[in-house]
């Protein structure tokens, strides 16, 4: 359990200290290929993490549509101030798109799920070439 730090602010503190309650997971904890399921006030996404911050990103409609490879940096309370390769209840998902300069911040994260099966693609058993 996080004891509060002199240094830092009572915000600040009250945002570590409730990151802990509202749970969340480290991304170093997770092997590759674990796929998460982020629940954000206005999207649902899915990470397909690929080792490190690494991962596959889909579900949002403009930034995201397809699975693109981002790096996700952690989350953060709505400020400047970062949860290094977290994810957390409560919390704005902050990731590096290889299309924009800057990085991209969420809603408020409501719920995360692991182990989340991925949609199986269909696979078309004709020949190539073959055309009904």
């Amino acid at each position: 359990m996080f004891n509060p730090h002199p240094n830092l602010a009572n915000e600040v503190n009250r945002s570590i200290i409730q990151s802990e309650i509202e749970g969340g997971v480290f991304l170093n904890d997770l092997p590759p290929s674990t796929v998460l399921e982020i629940q954000t006030m206005h999207h649902r996404y899915t990470a397909v993490l690929l080792g490190g911050s690494e991962a596959l990103l889909s579900g949002h409609p403009e930034f995201c549509p397809e699975p693109v490879q981002v790096a996700i940096a952690g989350s953060t309370w709505g400020g400047s101030m970062l949860k290094l390769q977290y994810v957390g209840r409560g919390m704005h998902l902050e990731f590096r798109h290889p299309a924009y300069a800057t990085p991209i911040v969420t809603s408020p994260i409501q719920e995360i799920r692991d182990n989340v099966p991925l949609p199986a693609l269909e696979l078309d058993s004709r020949p190539h070439g073959a055309h009904s």
